[in-house]
C-alpha cells in the first residue's frame, strides 16, 4: 500500500522536476540544471510548492485515468498509463492490461509508437509490483508486443498501414537491449558506457528519439526511464538526474522514472520537502491506495 502511495506522489514529483526544467525555454541542458540546484543546497533543501513547482499535464492525465480505474467511469483522456499497470499488475490480468493500456493510449495518440509506449509504461509498474528483476523488465516487454499486435489486429480497421510504425518501435527497443547486454536470459547487468555523463547521456537520448528531443515519444519516453534506473539503482538523486534534468522531454521522462521508483523503493530516502506540499497530494495519496485496494482485492 504505501508503496502505491509512493508511486503516485514520486511520478508527480518527478513530472514536477522534469517540467520545471522542460518548460524553461528550450530546457537548460542537465549540466545547467544541476548547477542551478547547487546553488540553493541541492535536492535536500528543495521545497516542491505548487506555486513555483507545479505539476503539467502528465500529473493531470495521469489522475484522471486513476479516477477513471478506480470509479468505472470509463477512461478519461488518458496519455499516463502507470496507474493501468498499478490497477492490473497481477500476471493472471495480462490480458486486461494489454486492452486498457493500448485504448487508452489510442484515446490521445492514434499511432504505434503512441500507444505501445502505453503498454510498455503499464508492464513496467506491473513487473515493478511483481517483483521482476530490473534487467528482465526490457525483454519481458518485447515478448509481450505480439500478443498486442494479435489484440490490435483484431480491433483496428487498418492495422497494414501501422506495420512499419509497429517494426520502428520494436527495432528501437531490440537496439537499446542489445546497447545495454541485457537481451538473453543470462545477462543480469546492464552494461553502460566508461563516460556516461550529463553530456554523453544527452547524445545518447537524441540519439534514441526520432526527432532529436528524447522523451518526446512512446518508445523512447519509457525507454530514458527505465535505463535511468538500471544506472540509478536505489539512488533518488542519481535517478533525477538522468530521468528528470535532461534537455529533451524530461516532464513525461520523469513521471514514469519517478512513480517506477515509487514502487521499487517507497519514500524513505525521499527529502520530504519534495512531496510534502505537492500540489495534489492528498488526491494522489487517496487514488494510490484505491489502487491497491482494488487490484489486491480482486480473485
Amino acid at each position: 500500500m504505501e508503496k502505491f502511495k509512493a508511486a503516485m506522489l514520486l511520478g508527480s514529483v518527478g513530472d514536477a522536476l522534469g517540467y520545471r526544467n522542460a518548460s524553461k525555454e528550450n530546457s537548460a541542458l542537465g549540466t545547467k540544471i544541476r548547477e542551478e540546484l547547487k546553488q540553493i543546497g541541492g535536492l535536500d533543501q528543495l521545497v516542491l510548492s505548487p506555486e513555483k513547482w507545479p505539476v503539467s499535464d502528465n500529473t493531470i492525465m495521469h489522475v484522471a485515468t486513476a479516477e477513471a480505474l478506480t470509479t468505472g467511469s470509463g477512461f478519461g483522456a488518458a496519455t499516463k498509463a502507470m496507474c493501468i499497470g498499478m490497477r492490473y499488475w497481477k500476471p493472471d490480468r495480462l490480458e486486461t492490461l494489454i486492452e486498457v493500456s493500448i485504448e487508452c493510449g489510442r484515446m490521445t495518440h492514434n499511432h504505434p509508437t503512441g500507444f505501445l509506449g502505453s503498454l510498455c509504461t503499464a508492464l513496467f509498474v506491473s513487473y515493478a509490483i511483481q517483483g521482476k528483476p530490473l534487467v528482465q523488465w526490457g525483454r519481458e516487454m518485447m515478448k509481450v508486443v505480439p500478443l498486442a499486435e494479435e489484440y490490435c489486429k483484431k480491433t483496428i480497421r487498418h492495422m497494414a498501414e501501422y506495420q512499419e510504425h509497429w517494426f520502428y518501435f520494436e527495432a528501437k527497443w531490440q537496439f537499446y537491449l542489445e546497447e545495454r547486454n541485457i537481451t538473453e536470459g543470462k545477462e543480469n547487468k546492464a552494461a553502460f558506457p566508461e563516460n556516461y555523463d550529463a553530456e554523453e547521456r544527452e547524445k545518447t537520448y537524441r540519439k534514441w528519439s526520432s526527432e532529436g528531443r528524447g522523451g518526446r515519444r512512446g518508445h523512447d519516453a519509457p525507454m530514458i526511464a527505465y535505463d535511468a534506473l538500471l544506472g540509478a539503482g536505489g539512488n533518488w538523486t542519481e535517478l533525477c538526474n538522468r530521468a528528470m534534468f535532461h534537455g529533451g522531454e524530461s516532464g513525461a521522462t520523469g513521471t514514469i522514472a519517478g512513480c517506477l521508483f515509487g514502487l521499487l523503493y517507497g519514500l524513505n530516502n525521499i527529502p520530504k520537502g519534495l512531496y510534502q506540499d505537492l500540489e495534489h497530494k492528498e488526491k494522489l495519496e487517496n487514488l494510490g491506495e484505491a489502487l491497491y485496494r482494488l487490484s489486491t482485492e480482486e480473485k
